[in-house]
């Protein structure tokens, strides 16, 4: 074989392994739920869509794929179809809508799955959870009767709403505008990926400046333990959210002070229900929040990308009336 055969062989080899390398990076994308994404794209996007007979307030959440209906009023028959629209525009492989109680039936007749209930979201007034699936692969859950044997165990566990003590070589308190890059730090340690970009220290900043509050544990100085509540005043409803603790102070009942300060906090604030999506493969966060009197309402499957894939989020919920 000539030096001009040679060449081309050599090209040929390495063709070769560069689409098996795109190959597998594109089944990556695929199995998690969906089509390839524009790197320009932002994290998020809040919108707010009027129709002539409608109105729909909506999140298109660009790093989880999916669309998230948090309020609307109008034809549940147009928002249905728009909410479909968009998924697809968008290349989103999931919607939920959080539909009032009087509709929910109506979003089930057309197709929708009833994932959960958020109880007494709307002011005291239940929001369901209505899914709907653009893609198999997201449909989908790899873990379902793991996560049922899990969860279990959970509910043989007895309840511990008494409120632990804090050991005397550490300090909790309400988090600062200040502390905002020691936690993006500490959430970077430890996720891989979050549904949030809450290792960056700005993207901290900004959920504070919009009424979310964190409340932190220290040790000798150095941030161990944190946890937050995302307010929505409008409803009256918080979600408990963004748990984090290190590996070497877990098992000290840390979360459990830090979920008591967050609910004394929102009480003061007038919130009357509290809730949490936790990752249904996690033991010990779905153990904190039913020692702590949150009822379990049902899993979302495939919602959000924690870790390092699509999971599914058992839904928890608590009145703090």
């Amino acid at each position: 074989m000539g030096k001009s055969g040679i060449g081309w062989l050599k090209m040929w080899v390495k063709l070769q392994k560069f689409w098996q390398l795109f190959g597998v990076i594109l089944q990556e994308m695929i199995g998690k739920g969906g089509s390839w994404m524009p790197n320009d794209l932002p994290t998020y996007s809040n919108e707010v869509e009027n129709g002539n007979d409608y109105r729909m307030m909506f999140c298109l959440d660009f790093m989880n794929k999916r669309l998230r209906v948090d309020d609307y009023s109008g034809d549940i028959d147009v928002i249905y179809m728009r909410a479909v629209e968009i998924a697809k525009t968008h290349a989103l492989t999931k919607v939920f809508i959080k539909s009032h109680e009087v509709d929910w039936q109506t979003f089930l007749s057309k197709g929708c799955m009833l994932e959960g209930i958020y109880k007494g979201y709307f002011n005291g007034r239940d929001a369901y959870c209505m899914a709907i699936y653009t893609h198999l692969t997201r449909r989908t859950s790899d873990y379902w009767l793991e996560e049922d044997h899990i969860l279990e165990g959970v509910l043989l566990l007895p309840v511990k709403p008494d409120r632990p003590l804090l050991p005397s070589s550490m300090t909790m308190r309400l988090a600062q505008m200040e502390d905002a890059m020691q936690l993006s730090q500490l959430y970077s340690l430890i996720f891989q990926t979050y549904p949030t970009p809450m290792n960056d220290a700005k993207y901290v900043e900004k959920t504070m400046r919009e009424g979310t509050i964190y409340y932190l544990i220290e040790s000798s100085g150095e941030l161990i333990s944190a946890a937050s509540a995302e307010i929505n005043s409008v409803y009256a409803n918080a979600e408990m959210t963004d748990c984090a603790t290190l590996p070497a102070y877990r098992n000290q009942g840390l979360m459990r002070l830090l979920i008591h300060a967050l609910e004394a906090e929102l009480i003061t604030r007038n919130v009357t229900c509290a809730y949490s999506l936790s990752r249904a493969l996690s033991f010990g966060m779905n153990a904190v929040f039913y020692q702590m009197g949150y009822r379990y309402y049902g899993r979302l499957t495939k919602n959000c990308d924690i870790y390092d894939k699509f999971e599914d989020m058992n839904l928890w919920a608590k009145s703090l009336k």
